[in-house]
């Protein structure tokens, strides 16, 4: 039997705070080379628009094409790829597609209205929601492919109202996945160009003759893609910089060990860097999930990455008390968290920074990524303690309405006029006080 040397940490441990931190930490500064690497490209692009996207894309994505003509997919072409999926492939795509649009739909119910309020003196205030006219998704086209990021990224901002949606994703060797190009008709993606890397960030950034520029960039990518997201942030807004994978398991002893340790694996499996932590309070279980961890492993196509992410960054934690662990994963704020418990409500109300809960022994993580209906767009690092999944709210900005009647104005105008001298803006207070009877 296989044995992996995952930590087994005590709560108990004089120095288990140190331990935990150490293991936690992740360097996601960028390398120089990258950054270098990156600047030079967005400059290429920026001058030299269509020119330098095919010649990048030509050179990273090995392939020999003339013109953007060339890496430019229409509705068509999506279409196309729809219909050659098979049957069994289609009716999951489409039965995904549309629990990930009931769900914005429904969120889109609750933080996508505009309001207002009059009030007794006539002044109206209020908040105008509006989409964003249009967005760039990038899907990987690396390592593997992502049809599930397609619909996770392009479903909301489709449903918050944006008329254009523009893909980008790299096809190295020139090799089209099928599932994603079906993924982006179904999801109402308006025209994909097969472009990768940070020149199909800078691209839509910046816009060239071809790829239309876009108001935000949203979706995952490798370190250049990140670095290149991170360089454009301001001239377009971007979801997030997302780091490596993460999945924490609360357990209280009750779920099969086996399928607690294939949860760990399925966020391990992502890549070396993933973090994959458990905390229960039953050291008998702990280690029974230890046993299934090195009898399942030799089974997994991926065993190699899921071995080097287990043994650098995984964990199991023996805590105290399942109160212990909620409060552990509070400090944590992880990406996933699953709650694999009897009683999972009862331990939900415990938990403040979380991306994404899933709750109770039958609500695999992996359910989130692929079809449950929520976005599996999440913060990761630490940042849940203050950021949220992705969702409509994405893809809509909010105005400010302000309607001042003309008695509003006699007390909103004192009180503007008193603040503006305060702070020595004469015209402010003198604009206020011209309207003063």
């Amino acid at each position: 039997m296989t044995t992996i040397n995952t930590p087994t940490l005590q709560t108990t441990d004089s120095d288990f705070n140190q331990q935990l931190q150490t293991r936690l930490a992740f360097d996601d500064s960028t390398d120089a080379g990258i950054q270098s690497a990156v600047t030079d490209i967005i400059a290429q692009v920026r001058a030299r628009g269509d020119a330098a996207v095919v010649e990048l894309t030509n050179k990273f994505d090995r392939i020999n094409v003339a013109s953007m003509a060339d890496l430019t997919l229409t509705q068509a072409d999506l279409k196309a790829a729809f219909d050659g999926l098979n049957d069994e492939q289609r009716t999951a795509l489409q039965a995904a597609a549309h629990r990930v649009k009931s769900y914005h739909e429904a969120q889109n119910a609750e933080c996508g209205k505009s309001w207002q309020y009059t009030e007794a003196d006539g002044t109206v205030l209020g908040q105008k929601v509006t989409p964003l006219d249009r967005v760039g998704i990038y899907v990987p086209g690396g390592k593997a492919a992502y049809p599930s990021s397609v619909l996770m990224n392009a479903i909301p901002a489709h449903v918050a109202g944006v008329n254009e949606i523009i893909m980008v994703v790299p096809t190295p060797d020139g090799v089209r996945n099928a599932l994603v190009l079906a993924a982006a008709y179904i999801a109402g993606v308006t025209t994909v160009f097969t472009v990768g890397g940070a020149q199909a960030v800078a691209a839509l950034a910046y816009g060239t003759a071809t790829v239309p520029r876009v108001d935000k960039i949203v979706g995952p990518g490798n370190a250049f893609v990140a670095e290149a997201k991170r360089r454009v942030f301001g001239q377009v807004g971007i979801d997030m910089i997302a780091g490596p994978s993460e999945i924490l398991i609360i357990a209280d002893g009750t779920t099969s060990p086996d399928w607690v340790a294939m949860d760990l694996f399925s966020q391990a499996e992502h890549d070396e860097l993933a973090q994959s932590i458990l905390l229960c309070p039953d050291a008998d279980y702990v280690a029974q999930v230890r046993a299934s961890i090195d009898k399942l492993l030799p089974d997994m196509p991926r065993r190699g990455v899921i071995r080097t992410s287990l043994e650098n960054r995984g964990m199991l934690i023996v805590t105290r008390s399942m109160d212990e662990a909620c409060e552990i994963s509070n400090t944590i704020a992880p990406e996933h968290l699953e709650i694999s418990a009897v009683n999972p409500h009862v331990w939900v109300d415990k938990i403040r920074h979380a991306g994404a809960i899933f709750m109770g022994a039958y609500t695999s993580e992996s359910l989130g990524d692929y079809c449950a209906g929520p976005n599996h767009v999440l913060p990761t690092s630490g940042t849940a303690r203050f950021s949220s999944p992705l969702g409509v709210y994405d893809f809509q900005k909010r105005s400010s309405i302000i309607h001042v009647s003309e008695a509003g104005a006699q007390t909103l105008g004192q009180i503007a006029s008193t603040l503006a001298h305060g702070e020595g803006l004469t015209a402010h207070a003198r604009s206020a006080e011209m309207r003063l009877k």
